[in-house]
């Protein structure tokens, strides 16, 4: 892009705040609505703030990239500000937005299950658009990435929900540490548009649990969860090698789930056995393919993918495929990728398999890697009381979904290349110190390319 296209692309962004609301009301006309009717748990008599104005100003303050509660309520503290956020609402003009204290209070009371249905809206909202269909695997199958990560880390027990760390055992410098963590099911609707679909809680279920049992047993919870909200979805499961399970296939199967998971040999060594007898004998399936990554600031690289595969491999009666793919880069073994799936794999669809099969990587990186140091910061606590934290957890990624759809759908910030931090600065700044009009809230019916 030229110096000049990029000055024309950015005297076309010239109110980033109603370019938000215009994203907002596009592609989820009744959100301001939905916010409304979320069941307030606060005595009626005492209710200074409609809920919406709370839930709002929380999302807002995630989509300017706010850590802190105190910060929030400072830099929400400008009169053009509460202004705007109460025109939004289509609410009377009030001078002050509501104190963090105010939120919190509200949070803490709030039921988890009020946001999740929020959620659940705009994700089915999505699902029904047409124009993310070409994101589904093998044109059937909706990805949904699972992973956890830690939110909290306290160096003394915050609750009873608390899981522990400890270091140096036995050692003068041993010490403890009590954190909570995430487990995020995330649906791909695109590269670059990765969306928290649901979540759960891993909470401390005896003494000393092992990470294992804490996120299978807490999986199990969240496929039930899943399978609740959208139980006709056609799921194909993507996750790391610890979920190269039993009790994971089988509930896979049991909700008609399909599943692609990372898989070493150490994960059911019985099961690598056979394949590698199989590969060793030549009687497995091959496929090559050349493949040239090119980068925006380094020079492109050459690969060459072999891929070999086994299908209706026999793993406690029930057939599996698996596949293994080796990337060359300049002639050398680069990296070595294997996966386990529900589904055969033939030579047509084998590097689609190994493309997918990759992008797990993708609720690490454009999910909580941005989430957790350039956007919101997940990993500070807006509160200390442990129904808040969910809150306000389930309010980012809320948020998210919004923020994905405004990088993804306003062409301008594509064009000059905003960063993560410039966007959430602009965004901020047109809040406080841009009117919201009549005009800016009159949606018509426009065209977003993704």
């Amino acid at each position: 892009m030229t110096r000049a296209e990029k000055r024309e692309a950015r005297s076309k962004l010239k109110k980033d705040i109603a370019e938000f609301i215009k994203i907002q009301s596009h592609y989820f006309p009744d959100f301001i609505e939905d916010l409304r009717n979320v069941l307030d748990a606060r005595k009626l008599n005492y209710i200074t703030y409609e809920i919406e104005v709370i839930l709002y100003v929380m999302i807002l303050k995630n989509a300017c990239s706010i850590e802190s509660m105190q910060a929030m309520t400072e830099e929400f503290n400008m009169i053009e500000c509460a202004k705007n956020i109460f025109k939004i609402l289509g609410l009377p003009e009030r001078d002050y937005l509501p104190h963090y204290v105010t939120i919190n209070d509200c949070l803490e009371k709030l039921d988890n299950t009020e946001l999740e249905k929020v959620r659940k809206k705009m994700i089915y909202g999505m699902i029904r658009n047409k124009r993310y269909d070409n994101a589904k695997f093998l044109g059937k199958h909706w990805l949904i990435i699972v992973d956890a990560t830690q939110l909290f880390c306290f160096d003394e027990r915050h609750c009873e929900h608390c899981l522990t760390k400890t270091v140096n055992k036995g050692k003068p410098d041993e010490k403890t540490y009590y954190y909570h963590q995430v487990l995020e099911a995330k649906i791909v609707f695109g590269d670059g548009l990765v969306i928290s679909i649901a979540t759960e809680f891993i909470e401390n279920p005896k003494e000393n649990p092992t990470k294992q049992e804490c996120e299978i047993k807490t999986f199990v919870k969240l496929a039930a969860s899943l399978k609740k909200m959208f139980p006709r979805l056609p799921i194909c499961l993507l996750a790391d090698s610890l979920y190269a399970k039993d009790t994971v296939f089988e509930i896979c199967r049991a909700n008609n789930w399909e599943f692609l998971i990372r898989y070493k040999d150490g994960s059911i060594p019985t099961l690598a056995e056979d394949f590698h007898t199989i590969v060793d004998m030549g009687e497995c399936e091959l496929s090559e393919k050349d493949v040239e990554r090119e980068f925006k600031r380094r020079a492109s690289i050459s690969e060459k993918h072999n891929m070999r595969w086994v299908n209706d491999m026999d793993y406690k009666g029930k057939p599996v495929a698996v596949m293994e793919l080796d990337i060359e880069r300049d002639g050398k073994d680069w990296k070595l990728f294997k996966w386990i799936s529900s589904q055969r794999i033939n030579a047509r669809n084998a590097a689609v398999f190994a493309e997918t099969g990759r992008k797990r990587w993708m609720i690490e990186n454009e999910g909580f890697n941005i989430q957790k140091n350039h956007r919101y910061i997940i990993t500070h606590a807006n509160s200390m009381n442990y129904n808040a934290m969910k809150n306000h957890y389930l309010l980012t990624q809320i948020a998210d979904i919004l923020v994905q759809m405004y990088e993804t759908g306003v062409e301008g910030l594509k064009k000059v290349r905003r960063t993560i931090e410039n966007i959430a600065k602009c965004l901020l700044d047109s809040l406080q110190k841009q009117a919201i009009t009549e005009e800016d809230l009159t949606i018509e019916k426009f065209q977003i390319r993704i």
